[in-house]
């Protein structure tokens, strides 16, 4: 009976997320402050107050995400909780692994708003705005999708970005090829083929530029080892070698979120409880979906946070 704490990605925010943590628990507080201090910004200004397309840009989303998932941690453990002790995995959606690793202590709180910052807009400015797109495809199986993406592929790159689970696969290329995916998962049975209102075509070949900013921002950093191991997006399996991890996050970048892999991984390995830790309520919905096995509880509220401590504290 192990329990793993997951943490959201790019999606999950909202305006005043985060708000009512810095209200009532100073540690929180203290979190947003050494994130804007980091950044030179006040993005908890815009976390709280808008405007929410300032908020969506990727190099605001992605710390912001980040600090308010830090927040829930560091209140957890001002009161008594012991992640090594009570935890068996961490993992993230996404930029959601660079919450969990700094939960996990392997980045401090600075340096992974920092590095957070740096992938948002390395991310946005790898490829020119219009010329990449992402899918959702709903209803088709993995294998579906992955054929459907080699024959629209002649034209140029498309791949599955992320495997959510519970039928739903994101793709994400160049913007024909993606189109074209699109329209061949609605003739084979798709139930649902969306294009994505997204500002570039994340975790595919076309982030490379990307891949090698993190590279070069990630050797500049200090690493520790997690206190717990992380199972990785790229891998759906645990990693505790920092240096292994590094590599990950550099090949994350362009490469399959493996979510559906990572819940089913959770269920094989006697994990029965799944905490959400930060924005929104995303990953909770889809571990029910993947595993029903596999109990998903959403954390981001002071009322939460008091129930996930009499459950893990008992």
């Amino acid at each position: 009976m192990a329990i793993a704490f997951t943490f959201p990605g790019q999606g999950s925010q909202a305006v005043g997320m985060g708000k009512d943590l810095a209200e009532n628990f100073a540690e929180a507080r203290a979190v947003f402050e050494e994130v804007d201090e980091a950044l030179g910004q006040k993005l908890s200004d815009i976390m709280w107050n808008g405007p929410e397309e300032t908020l969506t840009l990727t190099a605001n989303a992605q710390p912001a995400l980040m600090a308010v998932s830090v927040a829930v941690m560091r209140v957890l453990e001002a009161r008594g909780l012991k992640l090594a002790e009570k935890v068996s995995y961490v993992a993230g959606h996404s930029l959601g692994e660079y919450s969990a690793l700094c939960a996990a202590g392997t980045f401090s709180l600075a340096d992974t708003a920092r590095l957070l910052r740096i992938r948002g807009n390395a991310m946005q400015a790898a490829v020119p705005v219009g010329q990449g797109a992402m899918a959702a495809i709903i209803g088709l199986e993995h294998g579906d999708v992955e054929a459907i993406c080699a024959e629209a592929a002649s034209g140029g790159v498309c791949q599955i970005a992320n495997d959510n689970g519970g039928g739903q696969l994101v793709i994400s290329g160049a913007k024909a090829p993606v189109e074209k995916a699109a329209a061949l998962a609605s003739e084979k049975g798709a139930k649902r083929a969306i294009m994505l209102p997204v500002s570039a075509p994340f975790h595919s070949a076309l982030m490379a530029p990307a891949a090698e900013a993190m590279r070069e921002a990630l050797a500049s950093v200090q690493k520790n080892n997690p206190v717990v191991p992380v199972v990785a997006n790229v891998r759906a399996a645990p990693v505790s070698d920092a240096e292994e991890i590094t590599a990950l996050l550099v090949e994350q970048v362009t490469g399959q979120v493996r979510w559906r892999e990572t819940v089913e991984w959770f269920a094989a390995n006697n994990v029965t409880t799944v905490y959400e830790i930060g924005s929104g309520k995303v990953l909770t919905g889809l571990a029910r979906r993947i595993d029903k096995t596999v109990n998903g509880v959403a954390v981001n509220s002071p009322a939460d946070i008091e129930a996930a401590l009499q459950t893990l504290l008992g």
